[in-house]
């Protein structure tokens, strides 16, 4: 046998020993991909309205709003990581960026299944405030606050300084525009009977960490809508990064205007009751999982933008949004064939 051959057949084996220890080797890596896409103004895999409306009918539409999501697959060995390595579709990272050390699978499952719930409810307030559909309820006043004993539990704020405040943005813009220390004026109802109080602001911050007045007081806003909106969705979906979805999904179902006018449109982004919406995890895929579904339009959050830029695909527009209002008036410009904010 010459050495020619002998050196052939001893590549081959150590090749197919490679695969079968490589085949039983476990790596600390997951798999990321692109995940499932689904329209939430349609039906879920098994037929269901993802949002279902009570006490009102739904406005007919024709186009779509896609969520998006990406695929984890735990687990890997030697190869397959090998593999998803070398896919351009795929991103293979350290395990403990999807499961954190000292925190179980469980944990990680529960954590991700609150945060879609919350991501729910968040959506449905901002769409509805949006629609100037809510309103403010304390829910709390401590003792020391300026507000002790001038405002009480489940009292409905409706204005201060004359002006109407219907949700968190109404309630931030005032208490922005008014100095510390300064008397203002609540106007407020409690037990279906109107009243005012006379309160003194304190020195508070705002979530950007600047100085703003403060009632003291801890508020939640509630639904004043008369339907009901439930978002219903059995697929196993976790986290807050469809939010943005939801709520636009809504104010399409409800709203005055058509959002979609036609398109397919696929997004992501989490939302707050403010409306305001925040970057997330994994935008490269979900564009990926959108233009494979068929999405021409993509909702970037303004802090993804620059790494949804990187690599768009082709024929997919990406449009930049950091507030649920913007979204909405960024759709509306395409409707209208006039500029909209870019990645």
């Amino acid at each position: 046998m010459s050495r020619r051959v002998v050196t052939m057949i001893t590549g081959v084996l150590l090749l197919v020993a490679l695969a079968v220890g490589g085949s039983q080797l476990p790596v600390p890596y997951a798999e990321l991909g692109p995940g499932p896409t689904l329209d939430t103004l349609g039906v879920d895999q098994g037929g269901k309205k993802i949002i279902q409306l009570t006490g009102r009918r739904e406005d007919a539409t024709d186009g779509h709003l896609n969520l998006t999501t990406v695929s984890v697959r735990d687990r890997l060995d030697l190869l397959a990581a090998m593999r998803g390595w070398l896919d351009p579709e795929r991103a293979v990272v350290p395990r403990e960026e999807i499961f954190p050390p000292g925190q179980t699978e469980q944990q990680t499952d529960e954590k991700n299944t609150r945060d879609f719930v919350v991501s729910q409810d968040s959506a449905e307030l901002a769409a509805l405030a949006y629609l100037d559909l809510t309103k403010i309820v304390v829910s709390t006043v401590e003792s020391g606050s300026p507000s002790y004993g001038k405002l009480a539990a489940e009292d409905v704020i409706t204005a201060v300084q004359g002006r109407r405040v219907g949700d968190m943005v109404d309630l931030g813009k005032v208490l922005r525009e008014t100095k510390p220390g300064a008397t203002v004026t609540v106007a407020y109802e409690r037990g279906g009977r109107a009243g005012t109080a006379q309160v003194t602001t304190a020195q508070g911050t705002d979530e950007a960490g600047a100085s703003r007045a403060v009632l003291g007081v801890g508020v939640t806003l509630e639904s004043t809508a008369p339907f009901k909106v439930k978002i219903a969705l059995d697929d196993r979906i976790g986290g807050p990064s469809a939010g943005l979805m939801f709520a636009l999904g809504i104010l399409e179902k409800v709203g005055p205007e058509d959002l979609t006018g036609g398109r397919f449109v696929a997004g992501t982004g989490q939302i707050d009751v403010s409306g305001a919406v925040g970057p997330i995890g994994g935008i490269p895929l979900k564009l990926i999982a959108a233009r494979d579904k068929g999405a021409t339009v993509f909702l970037v959050p303004a802090g993804n933008c620059a790494e949804a830029a990187r690599r768009p695909p082709a024929g997919l527009q990406l449009v930049k949004v950091d507030s649920l209002t913007g979204a909405v008036d960024a759709l509306r410009a395409l409707d209208e064939d006039r500029p909209v904010p870019s990645c």
